[in-house]
This record gives structure tokens, sequence and C-alpha cells, in this order.
């Protein structure tokens, strides 16, 4: 097969994977995120502390996480079909991509917010901070580049996924591969597959640790103080009336 010919074979199936991939991903980082973050309230000295939605949850994610791709998107058949009307082709991919990730995805997410540092979520308390601003002003934020990791790991966890979606008619550049190169060995195609997911996958790779570098530069240089100050409290009225006196 010449190089015109593999082509425009390449070019849909570049496409396909790449619709597969970022829907699914956007899927799994909303989903993800707040399973994550609830995880770790809920548990023990939890903000919101409650054992059992705690393990109810860390349970159905550790069932979504421990089953194999392959046998995921064979038990979601009925339920992709439903959803999609088909259970072939990229569209219908997206269900059990975005199924798998987000357990996967919202376990990163509960490993990167335990790493913030305790001290600023109860200075945020002292400050009369409720739970909502001390996720969306403590949590989210001093984790951020924890979870940009993460989501570079999801997203190349998906990639792989989707190649293997294509033994199963998901289309993309799994399915390109296994049609053309394997089935009509297609000897060439099949390795021009495989060197394009390499280089997908050092770009996606890259591209992810660049930004978590640089957000941690970046709030390392800033520090934890101006988030704090958009806190602060008032001092009261009659203080400041002592002061003029």
């Amino acid at each position: 097969m010449t190089w015109s010919e593999m082509q425009p074979l390449l070019e849909q199936a570049c496409t396909e994977t790449l619709v597969m991939v970022g829907w699914s991903t956007l899927i799994a980082v909303l989903a993800g995120l707040p399973i994550g973050i609830l995880l770790v309230l809920t548990d023990k000295g939890g903000l919101i502390q409650n054992t059992v939605v705690n393990k109810v949850i860390g349970q159905i994610v550790n069932v979504g996480r421990s089953m194999p791709f392959i046998i995921l998107m064979v038990a979601l058949m009925d339920f992709t079909r439903w959803i999609t009307g088909t259970t072939i082709g990229s569209a219908a991919a997206i269900v059990p991509l975005a199924i798998g990730g987000i357990p996967f995805f919202a376990r990163l997410v509960e490993t990167a917010v335990r790493e913030v540092d305790g001290g600023l979520v109860e200075a945020v308390q002292s400050m009369g901070g409720n739970t909502w601003t001390i996720v969306r002003k403590v949590l989210v934020p001093e984790s951020l580049p924890s979870l940009i990791a993460g989501t570079t790991t999801t997203v190349i966890a998906l990639v792989g996924y989707s190649a293997m979606a294509g033994t199963v008619g998901g289309g993309g550049l799994g399915d390109l591969a296994v049609r053309y190169g394997y089935q009509r060995f297609e000897t060439g195609l099949m390795w021009t597959t495989v060197a394009i997911l390499a280089v997908a996958i050092s770009l996606i790779q890259f591209a992810g640790d660049y930004a978590a570098r640089s957000l941690h530069r970046r709030g390392a240089r800033s520090g934890p103080g101006p988030r704090l100050r958009l806190l602060k409290a008032k001092e009261p009225a009659t203080a400041e009336v002592g002061k003029a006196a």
C-alpha cells in the first residue's frame, strides 16, 4: 500500500481517535473531579465525614477501575445502544471510554487533593470559610499541578483504551491497525499507526508535564498568601473607632 492510499485512511482514523479521546476525557474529568473530592471530604477526619457514603463511592470506584476495558465494553453494549443507538463506531466507543475513565481519574483526584497542606484548610476554617469555600479556594487551586498531571495520565490511558476499542469495531487507529495491518497483512500501515500513537502520547506527556511544572512554579512564587487574603474578614467597626480615638 502506497502513502497516497494510506493517507486518507490515517487522517480519518486520527480524527476518530481524537474525537473519542477528547469527549471521553471531558466527561471523565467533569464527573471524576467531584467524585474524587467527595472521597476526600467524606473520609475519616474529612470536612463532611460520612463513612457510609465514602465506602459506597469507594467500592463503586474500585469496581470500575478493576474491570478490564474489553470486558467493560461488552458489559455496556446494551447501555451504549440505548445512548447512541449503535454499538459500533467512534460515537459508541465514547460511552465505555468515558465510564472507564471516570473512576480512573477520580482516584487520581483523590490522591492529588490529599496532598494539600492541612494548615491551609485550617487557616480558611478559622476565617469562617465553609466547605465550598475551602474546596474552591484551597483544595482545587493548591492541587491543580497534580490534577493536570492526573489529567495527562488519564488522556494517555484513554488513548490506549481507544486502540483496544478498535478491535471490536470502535473505529480510530486501533480499528485501522487491526483491519488493514493485521487482517490484510499491511505491515507498513500497522507500523505507521504505531508510530503515530507513540508520537501522540509523547506530545501529550510533554504538554502535560510542561503545564504542571508551570503551575507549580507559579504557585511557588505567589505562595498561599494572596489566596488566603481573599478570605480575610474585615476588622470590626469598634476597632476602627478605637484607632481613630
